[in-house]
């Protein structure tokens, strides 16, 4: 498909964009290239999508059914009980309605965890969106349950039909979940087949002390003691560590996604930004799952992030909008999307129109504040994502499908 888009504002400057296929092609004034779409951008702004660097977005369907709890209550006796009744459907119908939530709130690339590995596959490859998808590992250190899991996420990697656009990584949940014999099985499996690694770390102060007790290292020095750290890892949350943690994960390039909204609410603490920025370590920026936050809006997540860090801090200086939006689209960790981000000539067509006639975007004195302090996912009027045309003037295809399917899918769960 080639597509002409018209009068949008890019770098303060009115440009015109053509994408043929994949790519884009030419940025330039008056462009009159033969196209199959023309989009008229007057009035609209050429951005790049946001990022989700961590969730599960199959959690979608729990939304809401259980809140204001402590987070080890809340998954033991809440999320992994009624997670044990959802089927691959299940799953494929609620990644699904993530998918919708992520294009219609601007975000085209995100980094998922859950099971039902295929549901969350095809969901990802009919919504058109990128995605690295975890092939999940929880043993709670039982062997045969370990060597099941192996098995089957070597089978995922191997049988799936993985695409630059739809990528594998490995997921062990955690180090209170996940057995050290899996945990060195994920890193060498890792290394030989060029995959990333995804992992809560250092959510809560319970699993610092548990660790502690267990094997007598904090969770960042046990990880490192078996070899497990480096710049494929990203770990979610890093919010309990200490200076000689911080120092580690520098030396060993690792990143770490920061989830404030999730935080937050199950009061687990604030991440140490500042401390991990000052030795270089590379901060991404994710949501977590919606039964945690509860929504997938990058643009609630850029907000918060910037107000608990300079809350916490007293610094007003501290995460500022240019900050916490570079972090959100990827201008700053080029090591994990290399493709997305760049809205350059040659680069892939991942880029967001946004509505500068929105009421949150008015007055535009400053569009990156506006977006990070005034605007929500609502202002977000376009989406293409490898020159797919995902949403246009709001409307995503089938998303009326997708809200029926999951009102039928949450009355089946409920009733088994």
């Amino acid at each position: 498909m080639r597509i002409l888009i018209k009068n949008a504002l890019f770098n303060g400057e009115k440009k015109d964009f053509f994408i043929d296929g994949k790519y884009i092609t030419r940025i330039d004034t008056a462009l009159n290239e033969q196209a199959d779409v023309v989009i008229d951008a007057t009035d609209k702004a050429v951005l790049p999508p946001y990022i989700n660097a961590h969730t599960h977005a199959a959690m979608t369907l729990l939304r809401g059914y259980a809140d204001d709890m402590d987070l080890m209550d809340w998954l033991q006796n809440k999320i992994w009980p009624i997670e044990a009744k959802l089927t691959e459907e299940d799953v494929y119908i609620g990644t699904k309605l993530a998918c919708l939530e992520m294009i219609k709130t601007g975000t085209a690339y995100f980094i998922d965890m859950y099971w039902h590995l295929p549901g969350i596959f095809k969901a990802v490859e009919e919504m058109g969106l990128k995605a690295l998808l975890a092939g999940v590992i929880i043993d709670m250190f039982d062997d045969v349950q370990a060597n099941e899991l192996i098995r089957k996420n070597t089978r995922l990697y191997e049988y799936l039909k993985w695409t630059d656009r739809i990528k594998f990584c490995l997921g062990p949940h955690s180090i209170y979940t996940v057995s050290e014999k899996s945990l060195k099985w994920v890193r060498n499996f890792a290394y030989e087949n060029n995959i990333p690694i995804t992992i809560h770390v250092s959510e809560t102060e319970y699993e610092v002390e548990q660790c502690r007790e267990k094997t007598g290292l904090r969770p960042i020095e046990y990880l490192e003691s078996l070899n497990f750290l480096g710049p494929d890892v990203i770990i979610a949350h890093g919010i309990h560590l200490n200076d000689s943690e911080i120092g580690i994960l520098s030396k060993h390039k690792t990143i770490v996604a920061h989830n404030p909204v999730s935080n937050m609410k199950l009061c687990s603490g604030t991440m140490p930004f500042q401390k991990l920025i000052d030795n270089d370590i590379e901060v991404v920026l994710g949501t977590d799952g919606c039964s945690s936050n509860n929504n997938l809006n990058m643009a609630e997540e850029m907000k918060v992030m910037a107000l608990i860090h300079k809350s916490e801090s007293g610094n007003t200086e501290l995460a500022s909008a240019n900050d916490v939006y570079e972090i959100a689209t990827n201008n700053r960790v080029k090591s994990l999307f290399p493709e997305t981000g760049c809205l350059e000539v040659g680069k892939r067509a991942d880029l967001i129109l946004v509505d500068l006639n929105h009421y949150q975007l008015q007055p535009n004195h400053n569009l990156i504040s506006n977006l990070v302090y005034s605007g929500t996912g609502d202002v977000v009027d376009t989406m293409i994502v490898d020159g797919n045309i995902l949403m246009l003037n709001r409307v995503v295809y089938g998303e009326e499908e997708i809200r029926m399917q999951v009102k039928e899918a949450v009355k089946n769960i409920l009733k088994r």
